[in-house]
């Protein structure tokens, strides 16, 4: 009987599988129906076989392999092709290759047979979509995820394709990151901030970019973002009623005026408010601008832009606007090709609103970007081109007339000769790719687009090198300024060079275009070039004169002697004349170092032993009950009740940070690897020390709002304060107060009975 029933279970077990089986594959077929039901329009004769294809070998390659959700892992790339198809609007080559994109990665095929099967192109781009391997990465930049950031960046340099298929595939990633470990979730969603919503940003994908930067926060602050979430449900119905009320005037209005228009209402992304209150240290009630709605108006290419300006008049002659927030990027578009006015007005009931006014054409660039650009941009030039027809080539032959020609084409220059380390070369892409832009004019009236913080110098080595390089000055509006000054949207500015000026190396100090900074930098490795030569020449002369070897292992020795990293910075500090050439007596420095060595190798040394540091019991690292030693990040100042995590420093052990630290994403985005999960213990806070924490207060100010806020700290909580600073102006006070207490609770009671006292108008935690 037992022998019966457990034949039955296995038989039970076996069709559950079976079954479940059947219906993974009836999924995957429906999913890769839907997909090429999105892409039908794009398809050109062999192009459905393309892809068929494609899948095929994806399929199969992938037969074995499930995602962490226990989902198959065929689903991933056939989401990914169609966000590419369906949100990007990119054509079949890109189809192809997002399904094909971890194919090499992960499974037994190669690039040969990607190029074997599909050709050149798509091998190109698959091996752009392809991550260095941990294990080949030689450590040189410091980090491994810097370089993989680093390669797919220089993509950009050929084919522009990859970044688009690269943010599909982070977008699907960041939809599905539930089912990850927590510290997984917290890498993937830093690197999304500190790259990929930039670059959805820069490409005009502003859908992606603003779901990638809500999805990215949902992770990486948790709380806040469960927080906001929460007050925008509980106020939907409310501002839905509000938005319907705002635009039915609008709506009459445009009508009369015989506007083909459609008009959307939407809040801010939780992101943008999220930023807000952080940098306004302000709570979400006090975030005035939460409602926004977009104009999009129906006509043709000549009449678009009246049509929006004729519409932004209707607009402003209803609803008072702020002088102080209006946008024009018609007259003037982004550099990512991005046209919208933006204005922002007063409501009837007191609220403010943004509005953004746009044509369809306009529109569909904002949420698809460069496929959307490269679409109307053929229509303009009747051609019948798709992007994903177009190679390298046909892109640089065609008219680089927009802002986004211009930008790749900046983008491209910069590409050419790229810095070598790959967090350098991050820094100086996210510093100019990835901000604000200001227009300045050059004497003779054309426009320039530079990143916000550009001086006068990075003006000149925009212009030409030479320029640069020879610039002593400017005039700015006809007013002389130095090279350091920093221009302002609609400065006009003519450059003073002398053929007597070379670069200094201080200019690196104030440049904020990747182009100076490239640019000087080429200038002192040339010059430093020559002085290691000479270098060189005067050491070799030395080994030669005391009749020694001039080995590998007699440089290093002579290198560590010099308590020196590299043999290249020895031949320049010898060039220089810093090391002089009295100092090089080579018989003393070996003997020196051989002596060291045979003492290290026959010395008994201590081993190193890792001490425990006070309150080490309060923080569990990686769920270890063994004690490691620990120290608090003084950038965040954690305290119990804060997410955390912990990071491996080099020489200062590890730091505990919080999640949302200002220097998180970046440790998380370029150093995932030396992350480690941690978290408080469940120890008594009664029965630990107290952490320092910083609130910020403002109010009123009146006799004894001092004494009402030290009373409710000292008397009521007995907190003890570290210190305390106030400034009134006019009536108004605010503060910083830093203070110990245990917790996140217990802070966040002390604020509560602050904010009882009379005059007291907010009071938040500072970061």
């Amino acid at each position: 009987m037992k022998n019966t029933v457990l034949i039955l279970c296995i038989f039970a077990q076996a069709m559950q599988e079976v079954t479940k089986e059947i219906s993974e594959k009836k999924e995957i077929l429906r999913r890769y129906k839907q997909l090429l039901r999105v892409c039908k329009s794009n398809l050109e004769k062999g192009d459905k076989e393309m892809i068929r294809s494609a899948f095929n070998l994806a399929l199969e390659a992938h037969k074995d392999m499930r995602r962490k959700s226990g989902e198959p892992y065929i689903y991933h790339p056939i989401a990914v092709a169609q966000i590419c198809a369906e949100e990007i609007g990119l054509g079949p080559t890109s189809i192809v290759c997002a399904l094909l994109h971890d194919v090499v990665e992960d499974t037994y095929i190669t690039l040969e047979n990607i190029k074997f099967q599909f050709g050149d192109k798509i091998a190109t781009i698959v091996d752009g979509l392809t991550k260095i391997s941990s294990s080949l990465y030689d450590g040189s930049t410091g980090s491994v995820q810097a370089e993989n950031f680093r390669k797919m960046l220089l993509t950009l340099s050929d084919d522009v394709r990859v970044i688009l298929i690269k943010l599909a595939d982070r977008l699907h990633n960041m939809r599905t990151l539930d089912s990850m470990s927590r510290n997984t979730q917290l890498k993937i969603a830093s690197e999304t901030i500190y790259i990929y919503a930039p670059l959805a940003h820069r490409l005009g994908l502003y859908g992606i970019k603003t779901e990638l930067e809500d999805l990215a926060v949902k992770y990486t602050e948790s709380k806040l973002y469960k927080s906001i979430s929460e007050k925008l449900s509980e106020t939907k119905l409310e501002r839905n009623k509000f938005i319907k009320h705002f635009i039915e005037p609008i709506k009459a209005k445009l009508d009369e005026a015989s506007i083909s228009f459609d008009i959307k209402g939407r809040p801010k992304s939780i992101y943008s408010i999220m930023k807000k209150m952080n940098k306004q240290n302000i709570p979400f009630e006090e975030v005035y601008d939460l409602f926004a709605i977009r104009i999009i108006v129906n006509s043709s290419w000549e009449n678009e832009k009246s049509d929006c300006f004729k519409s932004y008049g209707i607009v402003t002659d209803m609803y008072t606007p702020n002088p102080a927030r209006f946008r024009d990027w018609i007259s003037t578009p982004k550099a990512n090709g991005y046209e919208s006015l933006h204005t922002t007005v007063m409501s009837n009931e007191g609220k403010w609103v943004e509005v953004q006014i746009r044509s369809k054409r306009m529109d569909e660039i904002a949420e698809k970007g460069y496929a959307a650009h490269w679409k109307y941009k053929d229509q303009s030039h009747s051609k019948n081109t798709k992007l994903d027809k177009q190679g390298k080539n046909s892109q640089n032959t065609a008219e680089n007339n927009s802002g986004l020609d211009q930008w790749l084409a900046t983008v491209r220059e910069l590409l050419e000769n790229p810095e070598t380390n790959a967090i350098d070369f991050l820094d100086d892409f996210k510093q100019n790719f990835f901000s604000d832009e200001v227009f300045i004019f050059t004497p003779k009236g054309e426009l320039r687009k530079l990143p916000s913080n550009s001086t006068t110098l990075d003006f000149a080595y925009e212009i030409h090198s030479d320029v640069g390089n020879k610039c002593i000055g400017a005039k700015v509006n006809n007013k002389l300024v130095p090279l350091s000054y920093k221009l302002k949207n609609g400065d006009q500015v003519e450059i003073l060079t002398s053929q007597k000026q070379s670069p200094n190396e201080d200019w690196l100090n104030f440049v904020a275009t990747g182009k100076a900074k490239q640019r000087i930098r080429e200038f002192f490795k040339e010059d430093q070039r020559k002085i290691a030569i000479e270098g060189k020449d005067i050491l070799e002369r030395k080994f030669k004169n005391a009749k020694l070897e001039l080995s590998s292992d007699n440089l290093d020795k002579v290198v560590k002697y010099f308590n020196l990293n590299k043999t290249s910075e020895l031949y320049i500090l010898i060039g220089k004349g810093t090391i002089k050439k009295t100092d090089i007596i080579l018989n003393e420095i070996l003997d020196y170092e051989n002596n060291k060595i045979f003492e290290s190798k026959n010395k008994s040394l201590p081993k190193k032993t890792q001490t425990k540091i006070s309150n080490s019991d309060t923080i569990l690292i990686d769920d270890s009950s063994s004690e490691l030693a620990y120290s608090f990040g003084t950038c965040c100042n954690p305290i119990p009740g804060d997410e955390i995590f912990g990071f491996v420093t080099i020489g200062e052990g590890i730091k505990i940070h919080q999640t949302n630290c200002p220097s998180a994403v970046d440790l998380m985005a370029n150093y995932g690897y030396r992350i480690l999960k941690a978290r408080w213990s469940n120890n008594d806070p009664t029965k630990q020390s107290s952490f320092l924490a910083s609130i910020k207060i403002s109010g009123i100010d009146s006799v004894g709002i001092v004494r009402g806020i030290t009373d409710v700290i000292s008397k009521q909580l007995q907190v003890n304060m570290k210190s305390i600073n106030i400034d009134t102006i006019d009536g108004k006070f605010e503060g910083s107060i830093q203070l110990y207490i245990y917790d996140t609770s217990h802070l966040e009671e002390l604020m509560n009975n602050i904010k009882k006292v009379e005059g007291i108008y907010s009071v938040v935690r500072e970061k």
